[in-house]
């Protein structure tokens, strides 16, 4: 049961992960955090490397079957860069709190709570979407900046990037659904690659088991692959009735393991 739970939560994550471009932690921590079978320091770190490897093969697998003048690879690296100075950002902040906080389920509901709030304005913004205007920002230290703030969110929480992305992409860089998930990802992949080489670094690496570690990764590569080749035969209209499905599921998950860890 135990490994069932894992390749199930892992694979189906990672698939919708790469539908929507949310990365999938946002749906393995919260989940794996609600069945209690490994410390939440452990599922931050597993949940991480998940999203790494769902990252780099659906960003491939995207940019491969795209046509290139489509992908502006100049923003891209701007704002990955600003992703990788807030991954190592959000790491530090990560430990910070769990050297700070003696119980590991005190850190779980602070993460849950953060998350429950970012999911929620969330889905308030996707369903009001069409009625707010957007922005076209093309400066390069506000776009770095944005990186950064991404890039904090993604590696405190463990999420990889979640839902906060997508929001941030439709309303500041005017994307579709389809384009931020592919930008959102991008940013995914570099910021995620910044916070777990911090954690190796500072020698903070939780202990785990590496058949658990190889399993997650597998499926996260598994379903970034099928995750990708979804997003290009959805419609955009799809994808937003599947990312605010997702997110009234994660909000009701959040909202269960604050209770929880309360």
């Amino acid at each position: 049961m135990f490994y069932l739970i894992i390749i199930l939560a892992c694979y189906l994550a990672s698939v919708i992960g790469s539908i929507c471009g949310i990365g999938g932690g946002v749906i393995i921590k919260p989940v794996l955090d609600a069945t209690g079978i490994m410390p939440v320091t452990t599922i931050s770190f597993l949940s991480g490397c998940t999203v790494l490897s769902m990252s780099g093969v659906s960003l491939y697998s995207h940019l491969k079957c795209r046509n290139q003048r489509k992908f502006d690879k100049h923003f891209a690296t701007v704002i990955a860069l600003g992703g990788v100075a807030g991954g190592l950002a959000g790491k530090e902040m990560y430990q910070a709190v769990i050297r700070n906080l003696s119980d590991t389920g005190q850190v779980g509901a602070i993460q849950a709570m953060v998350l429950l709030f970012l999911t929620g304005g969330t889905l308030v913004y996707t369903i009001f979407k069409d009625r707010i205007p957007t922005k076209k920002i093309t400066c390069k230290g506000v776009i770095f900046i944005v990186g950064i703030l991404l890039g904090i969110m993604s590696s405190f929480l463990g999420i990889g990037g979640g839902p906060i992305n997508l929001i941030v992409l439709f309303y500041l860089f005017s994307m579709t659904t389809k384009q931020a998930a592919v930008y959102s990802i991008y940013v995914i992949l570099f910021s995620q690659t910044a916070s777990i080489i911090s954690v190796f670094i500072q020698n903070k690496v939780p202990s785990f088991s590496m058949t658990v570690l190889v399993l997650m990764c597998v499926c996260g590569i598994l379903g970034g692959l099928t995750g990708a080749r979804l997003n290009r035969r959805l419609t955009d209209k799809t994808v937003d009735k599947l990312f605010m499905g997702l997110m009234a599921v994660i909000i009701i998950i959040c909202v269960y393991n604050i209770f929880k860890y309360i």
